[in-house]
């Protein structure tokens, strides 16, 4: 698995670091990788592109 870098707001990384450690993971690459896969398999369970593009507003992502 190649691994790429994402920059990540201060502020936002440490609250991560902290949910990490108190979820138990062991690092934070884990934790945000678990966190993404959780939402991409919301999106993938989608039936319509429609859908999609409403849970995605839903969440934020797309206005």
């Amino acid at each position: 698995m190649s691994k790429e870098k994402v920059k990540i707001d201060k502020s936002l990384l440490d609250k991560v670091r902290k949910y990490a450690k108190l979820s138990g993971y062991s690092s934070v690459e884990e934790f945000i990788s678990h966190l993404l896969e959780k939402e991409m398999a919301k999106i993938e369970e989608a039936d319509s592109e429609e859908e999609i593009k409403k849970k995605l507003k839903g969440l934020g992502y797309i206005s």
